[in-house]
């Protein structure tokens, strides 16, 4: 079994090819054994746009294979290149050929971990108005990663459920749905998929701290729906399938007010949390407050695939692209937790 990372080089007009080269650089004991997949020539540039006078240049290293990117030395980047992907793309800029850049490293990266050759993968942000602009009929990593695995296991789509986690040493955030519009995410709160959401998030922090998980359920409406005074989701969906899965053996509690009960599942010096985890019933209310105690800490990480991944909890940041200025701390983070889950 593999015991290689790969590291997918992201939308090349963003940041990431940049705080890749970072953390090969600043991180080299955490990036040991891994490989960026995409191309030579877009991370020599972001080699160069991270130098500073006095400061040694960071070399690029091809490899062949995977496990060649043992046998590179440490604070050189091992890039491991795709035939046919565009080279370095303008910086800022959303275009098609970025798009399909991020696109094709990341689908190269997918299945190379379906067949067990390469221990997990880790995403450099891609930007999701390039993705569609390549044609790409996915919004973004998690939707990608999940047809990839489908096809790979030869299953329907459905029969894949997969959901977001946002985790920092302070607190972890389990998604109930994930890019969809705001409308359509009240519609998917359903008992069913609520359900879903709790079997997944159980199964997967199960692993990951060896025992049962202590599971806190946000409500949808302010204050929880005041007993059916501010909507009835909670008291006909939520508070239902809560029911149902304490059940069936699982420590789940709520539903709680939205704008408290990540306070109290915080994990903070002298202050314990409450809970291992909270699942959100939207989007944004679970990433708001993941992102608030600081984006250079957070970790995205896909829940219910076949393989390992996870990435930065930030996005391409295109205002700041190719300045040298971005922090890479996100993506070391992503790379120790995808070390850790793939062990």
């Amino acid at each position: 079994m593999s015991t290689a990372i790969a590291i997918t080089q992201g939308d090349p007009a963003g940041i990431g090819p940049e705080i890749i080269a970072k953390a090969f650089r600043d991180a080299p004991d955490d990036l040991r054994g891994c490989f960026v997949v995409g191309d030579v020539a877009t991370l020599r540039r972001a080699a160069q746009c991270i130098e500073r006078p006095g400061m040694p240049s960071l070399p690029v290293a091809l490899i062949e294979a995977p496990a060649q990117a043992l046998q590179v030395p440490l604070r050189c980047v091992p890039v491991l290149p795709l035939p046919g992907l565009p080279g370095p793309q303008p910086w800022g800029r959303i275009g098609a050929e970025a798009g399909r850049a991020a696109a094709e490293c990341v689908v190269w990266a997918a299945r190379a971990a379906l067949r067990g050759e390469v221990a997990a993968l880790v995403t450099a942000p891609l930007h999701k108005e390039a993705l569609s602009a390549a044609g790409v009929a996915f919004p973004g990593h998690t939707e990608l990663l999940q047809a990839e695995a489908a096809k790979h296991q030869g299953v329907p789509l459905a029969a894949m459920p997969v959901r977001m986690m946002l985790a920092s040493d302070e607190l972890r955030t389990v998604l109930v749905s994930i890019h969809i519009s705001l409308r359509d995410a009240i519609e998917a709160v359903t008992p069913a998929n609520l359900a879903q959401t709790l079997q997944i998030t159980h199964a997967a922090l199960l692993r990951t701290l060896g025992r049962a998980p202590r599971i806190a359920v946000a409500g949808l409406n302010p204050h929880a729906g005041e007993g059916g005074l501010f909507g009835q989701e909670e008291v006909e969906t939520i508070a239902p399938a809560i029911a149902a899965a304490r059940a069936q053996g699982m420590d789940v509690q709520g539903p709680f007010a939205p704008d408290t009960v990540f306070m109290r599942a915080r994990h903070a010096p002298g202050h314990p949390g409450e809970f291992d985890v909270v699942v959100a019933m939207y989007h944004d209310q679970g990433l708001i407050p993941v992102k608030y105690l600081g984006v250079d800490k957070g970790v995205n990480v896909t829940l219910g695939l076949p393989l390992v991944r996870t990435s930065p909890d930030h996005g391409t940041a295109f205002d700041i692209a190719g300045q040298g200025i971005a922090d890479a701390s996100s993506l070391v983070e992503a790379v120790r937790m995808a070390r850790k889950l793939s062990a």
